[in-house]
């Protein structure tokens, strides 16, 4: 089986957020907050990395910004994924053997 190599550190979509569409767009955390119909302390919260994206903050985005919603979610499952693989220890999980189909 062919897994795909995990992203290394792959960015809090609250990063990209900040990073790329706050900067280039030229807008504030309190004006994308408004336009997503979220309270500031909300968005900011998603932007520093302290809360996740959920699937109505996706649904949100996606209007606003123009990324579907499965991409917000991907990138905040990349995240999270990596932050566990990182500090879960897994030497005591044992595989079952499945049979075939």
């Amino acid at each position: 089986m062919n897994e795909l190599k995990p992203m290394h550190d792959p960015p809090h979509p609250g990063e990209l957020i900040a990073e790329v569409y706050l900067t280039t767009l030229g807008i504030s955390g309190r004006e994308l907050a408004k336009r997503l119909d979220v309270s500031p302390s909300t968005l900011s919260r998603v932007l520093s990395g302290a809360s996740r994206v959920t699937p109505e903050m996706a649904l949100r985005l996606s209007k606003a910004l123009g990324r579907s919603a499965e991409s917000w979610l991907a990138m905040q499952d990349a995240h999270d994924l990596w932050g566990a693989r990182q500090s879960l220890d897994l030497d005591r999980v044992h595989p079952i053997a499945v049979p075939s189909a």
